[in-house]
C-alpha cells in the first residue's frame, strides 16, 4: 500500500537519457502524515561541525544525504517518507556527480526535486546543500 501518492513518477535516465542519470523522481507528491522540514544539509559532521570531503561533490553530496536520513529517524521518518528535495549546487558541472549519489539513495522512493545552481553556499568548500520536506505517516 502507497502511504502518499507520487504524481507522474519518473526516472531521469528517461527525461534526460543524454546524461548517465539513474535517479527516482515525480512531478508532484501527495503526502498523508505530520510535516518534518529540514534545514538544508551539506557536508558537515553535525556533532563536531567539521567541513568533510572537501573538493568532491559526490562525496559531499553522500554525507548531506547521511545527515538527512539521521535527523529524518530521530523526528520518527524516514527516506522512503520524503516528498520533496530542494538541491543547491555552486557548479553546474557537479550535477551528474550529485545526482548519480542521490540515485542510491531514492531509488523508488520518488520525490519531486528541483536543482538550482547558486553563486556559493554559507561556507566557500561546500559545493552541494539538499534541503527536503518529508512527513511521518499518520498510523494505519
Amino acid at each position: 500500500m502507497m502511504i502518499h501518492k507520487r504524481l507522474r513518477p519518473f526516472n531521469t535516465k528517461d527525461t534526460y537519457p543524454e546524461q548517465k542519470l539513474n535517479t527516482d523522481l515525480s512531478q508532484g507528491v501527495v503526502a498523508r502524515g505530520t510535516m518534518v522540514f529540514l534545514r538544508g544539509q551539506v557536508s558537515q559532521d553535525l556533532d563536531t561541525r567539521e567541513s568533510l570531503h572537501v573538493g568532491d561533490p559526490r562525496a559531499q553530496a553522500r554525507k548531506a544525504l547521511e545527515n538527512i536520513k539521521m535527523l529524518l529517524e530521530e523526528a520518527g521518518s524516514e527516506m522512503a517518507h520524503i516528498c520533496r528535495i530542494v538541491v543547491y549546487l555552486t557548479d553546474i558541472r557537479y550535477r551528474e556527480a550529485v545526482y548519480l549519489e542521490m540515485g542510491e539513495w531514492f531509488k523508488g522512493v520518488h520525490p519531486c526535486s528541483t536543482g538550482l545552481v547558486v553563486p556559493a553556499l554559507a561556507r566557500p568548500e561546500w559545493v552541494v546543500e539538499i534541503e527536503v520536506t518529508a512527513v511521518i505517516p499518520d498510523a494505519a
